[in-house]
C-alpha cells in the first residue's frame, strides 16, 4: 500500500482498504476508495467522504463528518472531547470539508456544549502539531505552519496564512487573506487583508503579496486596491478613533475589499469581541 497515495491513485469505484492493522469500528461510513492505514483507529460515529486517506495511527473518533479527498497523516487525532472544563459530554461534533491536509499529530477538538460544532472548510493546509480547539470555525484555503495553538471559539476566514510556532487566543478572529508572522502572539483581532507580526502582534500594513496574488490589484483597474489602501490608511494613521475612523470610511461607496475590512472592524469593536490588533507605532 503506498505511504500517501495521491488522490489520482485513489478511484471513487475502488473498494475501501482497512490495514489489518487498523482498528475501526463496524458502524462507521466509510465511502468508496477510502484507505485507512496500519494503526490506525476509527470510532463507530465517525463518516469518511470517497478517496479520503487516513496514514498510519491516526486516531478519528466521536461525531466526525469529514468529507472528500482529505489527507490524514500519521498521529492525527480528530473529534476527541474538547479540552474544556464546562464540558459534559454533550454529544457535539467536528465538521471537516473536502480536499483538506492534515499533518502529522493535528488535533481538532470537537465542541463544548449541544449543538455545536467545530468545523473546517475546504482545501485547508493544517502542518504537524497544530492544534484546533473547542468550537473553532475555520473557512477555505487556510494555510496553518507547524505548531500553531488554536483555543477556543477562534474564527479564521479564507485565505488567511498563519506563521508557525504561536498561540491564538480564546474568541479571536483572523480575517480574510491576512498574514500573521511566526511567533506573533495573537490576543487581539487580526483584520483582514492585512500583516501583522510581533509580541504582542501588532498591525504593520497591508498583505501587499497576498493582494496581488489574489489579483486585487487588477479589479476596477487597480482602483479596489488603491482604495483599500486608502481606507486603512484613515483606519490606522490619522488621529481619529477607530469608530470615527470608520464612520468617515464609511461616508464613501466602498468596494468590496473596503467595506469587508470596515465590516470586520465594526463587528470586531462591538460588545463581547476581543477588539482589533492595534497598529505598530512608527510605521
Amino acid at each position: 500500500m503506498p505511504e500517501t497515495p495521491s488522490t489520482s491513485l485513489i478511484s471513487e469505484d475502488r473498494p475501501v482498504q482497512i490495514h489489518p492493522l487498523a482498528a475501526v469500528d463496524p458502524r462507521a461510513e466509510l465511502a468508496e476508495g477510502v484507505v485507512i492505514g496500519p494503526g490506525a483507529v476509527v470510532g463507530p460515529e465517525v463518516t469518511i467522504g470517497a478517496r479520503t486517506w487516513v496514514g498510519p495511527h491516526a486516531v478519528l473518533d466521536g461525531r466526525l463528518s469529514i468529507g472528500a479527498d482529505n489527507r490524514i497523516y500519521p498521529g492525527a487525532c480528530l473529534g476527541q472531547e474538547p479540552q474544556d472544563l464546562k464540558y459534559r459530554g454533550a454529544p457535539t461534533e467536528v465538521v471537516i470539508g473536502d480536499q483538506n491536509t492534515i499533518r502529522e499529530c493535528v488535533t481538532i477538538n470537537r465542541a463544548t456544549d449541544e449543538g455545536e460544532m467545530t468545523r473546517i472548510g475546504d482545501r485547508n493546509l493544517l502542518m504537524a502539531y497544530c492544534h484546533l480547539g473547542h468550537n473553532c470555525l475555520l473557512g477555505n484555503d487556510i494555510v496553518m505552519s507547524n505548531g500553531i495553538q488554536v483555543a477556543g471559539h477562534v474564527e479564521i476566514e479564507d485565505r488567511a496564512v498563519i506563521g508557525g510556532c504561536l498561540g491564538i487566543h480564546q474568541f479571536v478572529h483572523i480575517g480574510g487573506l491576512a498574514m500573521v508572522g511566526g511567533m506573533t502572539r495573537v490576543d487581539r483581532d487580526v483584520p483582514p487583508y492585512c500583516l501583522v507580526e510581533g509580541h504582542p502582534g501588532r498591525v504593520r500594513g497591508l498583505n501587499r503579496v497576498g493582494l496581488r496574488r489574489r489579483g486585487l490589484d487588477q479589479r476596477q483597474g487597480g482602483e479596489e486596491l488603491r482604495q483599500l489602501q486608502d481606507i486603512w490608511t484613515l483606519i490606522y494613521r490619522s488621529d481619529l478613533v477607530i469608530a470615527e475612523s470608520l464612520k468617515q470610511a464609511r461616508a464613501q461607496e466602498l468596494l468590496p475589499a473596503a467595506d469587508h475590512l470596515c465590516s470586520f472592524l465594526e463587528a470586531s469593536i462591538s460588545q463581547g469581541r476581543r477588539g482589533p490588533m492595534p497598529a505598530a507605532i512608527g510605521r
